[in-house]
């Protein structure tokens, strides 16, 4: 029998409330009598006394028979002077909290009520807080990461802004004039690759003599590198004609082009014009410096008589059709429009200039393969017989003469170079190259301001978390003291055997 006294009684959180109706401590019929019991209690807190104990009870928590238990012992100091020779009180908030635990603990009520609140506890108010931190906490992981990542994108893309500026040979802080400003500088530029062209006079005579020795090749050959080396960077007009201009007029660089059509367009003709008598109709199409078609559709008298078309059976008149060259409409010895520009600034002689140097180079890198290879007799009797010119070329000098053509060719084809023919060629070009660039930033912009958003909705999961724990830490301080009241009733009813709730964690 002592050994039963002290064997403890387990019993798991959330079978407690099947616990104690199965063994007939409370009724099943337990939630009709709460109900009323909780509207006494609303109708008794509506009248209390000022206290601060009984305002602590009264705030935030669900009351139930263990506060109004307390209610009871401090209103029996408050309400002292109410009571009378037979130990009742005439107080009615004293009668109504009296009621209330009487109600309560009618059928052990007040029993299936703690269970069930701390089942609610334990099985749903606790998970569902703890799930609200644990979403609040991922929520964070989640904002800081992809904060991370817009900060190192955005920080990406403006190195890839400076990046693309420091290609384009610019600072990038006002992209669009910085690009008008290089093309200014052009031409200083590509004279002094035609200043560096005028070296190359060896690599010309040795790549002349190679082909005529090997080849038979009597015609000149990269004439625009021949031309270049002697001359400079002259004209195009001088290229063309072999004649130096008398005078240049260059073309006028366009800083903005408008987007609205110039006047140089189609000139419909004046219709509506005519008199009213007059039932011709003339079409002229006309093309402003440019080419006049000439057609014009004269029905005769007769055709206008009958109210009938004129289907073409008779003989149709001739249409002329007169073609105007404006390209060489220009005084003897004047240099204009795309002759004024110089070799290496027009297309056409850059691209052949372009062209010759990379023969060249393809010769001279294929010389140097060759002449580190020619150790055997067959190579050494093939040149004997050679110019002075190539018989005294060594290994290391033809890489030298090499190196100097792909420094020449290298600045001409560099990245920097090809945007600013292409500025130079379409004054448009700055235009979208400013757009492209713009947009980097642009882009980059919005990360940040993106990345700040996540940093504001960070804190503000933050704050959530802040405030979800201090309600946990409640929630788990007022489950164990109901564990403990629980377990304290029902170890009276068993002879204080020692009874266990398991499960109970918040």
């Amino acid at each position: 029998m002592e050994n039963i006294q002290n064997l403890p009684i387990d019993i798991q959180t959330s079978k407690l409330l099947d616990w104690l109706l199965d063994r007939r401590h409370c009724n099943i019929k337990w939630q009709s009598t709460v109900k009323t019991v909780r509207e006494k209690i609303n109708a008794a807190i509506q009248d209390m006394p000022e206290n601060e104990e009984i305002k602590q009870l009264l705030s935030g928590s669900y009351i139930h028979y263990f506060h109004c238990l307390r209610i009871v012992e401090i209103l029996k100091g408050t309400e002292a002077s109410s009571k009378n020779i037979f130990g009742r009180y005439s107080s009615q908030r004293m009668k109504d909290w009296q009621e209330i635990v009487s109600l309560y603990e009618a059928d052990n009520v007040y029993l299936a009520e703690v269970a069930s609140l701390l089942i609610r506890n334990v099985s749903y108010e606790g998970p569902a807080l703890r799930k609200q931190i644990a979403k609040a906490q991922q929520l964070q992981q989640e904002l800081s990461r992809r904060e991370v990542e817009c900060q190192s994108s955005a920080a990406e893309l403006r190195e890839r802004y400076y990046a693309a500026c420091k290609q384009y040979g610019i600072t990038g802080d006002n992209v669009q004039r910085e690009l008008q400003a290089l093309v200014k500088d052009l031409p200083a530029v590509l004279e002094e690759v035609g200043r560096d062209a005028a070296k190359l006079e060896e690599q010309i005579q040795l790549y002349a003599a190679f082909t005529n020795f090997v080849c038979d090749w009597s015609e000149p050959v990269l004439p625009m590198l021949t031309f270049s080396q002697k001359t400079g960077n002259v004209t195009f007009y001088e290229w063309r004609t072999g004649k130096v201009p008398s005078l240049v007029e260059r073309p006028a660089v366009e800083e903005a082009p408008p987007d609205a059509a110039t006047e140089d367009t189609i000139d419909w003709g004046d219709f509506g014009e005519k008199p009213s008598d007059d039932l011709g109709v003339t079409a002229g199409i006309t093309v402003e410096d440019g080419i006049d078609w000439g057609v014009s559709l004269e029905p005769t008298a007769e055709d206008t008589g009958a109210g009938g078309i004129d289907w073409g059976d008779s003989e149709p008149a001739p249409i002329e059709i007169e073609i105007v060259d404006t390209g060489t409409d220009c005084p003897e010895g004047v240099a204009r429009g795309d002759d004024a520009l110089s070799i290496l600034e027009n297309s056409q002689s850059r691209g052949q200039f372009i062209d010759e140097l990379m023969e060249l180079e393809v010769f001279l890198t294929q010389r140097v393969t060759e002449m580190g290879e020619e150790s055997d007799v067959v190579a050494m009797s093939q040149f004997q017989l050679a110019p002075s010119v190539i018989q005294n070329q060594t290994r290391e000098h033809i890489r030298e003469l090499l190196s100097r053509v792909q420094d020449l060719l290298g600045r001409l084809t560099s990245l920097r170079m090809q945007h600013l023919f292409m500025i130079q060629a379409s004054p448009r070009y700055v235009e979208r190259v400013s757009e492209m660039l713009r947009q980097k930033l642009k882009q980059a912009d919005i990360l940040v301001l993106k990345a700040s958003t996540m940093a504001e909705r960070r804190q503000e999961a933050l704050q959530e978390q802040s405030r979800l724990e201090p309600r946990v830490d409640l929630l788990a301080g007022r489950t164990r003291e109901l564990q403990k009241l629980i377990e304290a009733d029902i170890s009276k009813r068993y002879h204080n055997r020692p009874v266990n709730l398991m499960g109970v964690n918040i």
